[in-house]
């Protein structure tokens, strides 16, 4: 849910903490959703962890929601998991937040916020030049895996079903096999 318009991480920083809301600016507007069911973070916690067996052998950084990646001053999200490959993490500069495009993001989905996964944060995620993005669609059991092209632009997503394995362009070597997500 839209909320409010025209503000900036530090207004965010201003707002409760413990109420277990995540809030997010787009372009200065506030979004605000509730806490995600259990299913939900069922496939978070299994997409973390594969991505942080993969970052403690080969070096990166991954976080799960929440953990903010700052844009700029009027664009902070909440994505559900995040990975910087070990390439680029002498540019994070700020412990605060992912102060750079991470390398994936992946958003996993829920009622209150599919709209805002597969509109708003599709959108800022290609702007940004977020290198992948993936949509993991709960209620169809498969994941939509966005990737740039030459031209800095997602195009159509790779759908893949349970039958499918994941990987990651920033990180050679890592497989999921997408039924994990879907037990």
């Amino acid at each position: 849910m839209s909320v409010a318009t025209g503000l900036t991480y530090d207004d965010l920083a201003t707002l409760p903490q413990d109420d277990h809301l995540r809030r997010e600016l787009i372009d200065g507007e506030l979004f605000v959703s509730p806490s995600p069911g259990r299913r939900h973070q069922r496939v978070v916690v299994r997409i973390a962890a594969a991505l942080l067996a993969y970052v403690d052998e080969h070096g990166g950084e991954v976080l799960p929601a929440p953990a903010d990646v700052y844009f700029s001053e009027h664009t902070v999200v909440e994505p559900d998991v995040l990975f910087v490959g070990a390439a680029r993490l002498d540019q994070l500069t700020d412990d605060r937040f992912t102060d750079i495009a991470p390398d994936l993001v992946v958003e996993v989905s829920s009622p209150s916020t599919r709209r805002l996964d597969l509109i708003h944060k599709r959108g800022l995620y290609e702007r940004e030049g977020v290198a992948e993005y993936w949509f993991v669609d709960l209620d169809a059991n498969h994941v939509d895996v966005h990737r740039l092209d030459a031209d800095g632009l997602y195009g159509l997503p790779a759908s893949l079903g349970p039958d499918a394995t994941l990987t990651c362009l920033a990180a050679p070597e890592f497989v999921l096999a997408a039924a994990e997500l879907f037990r």
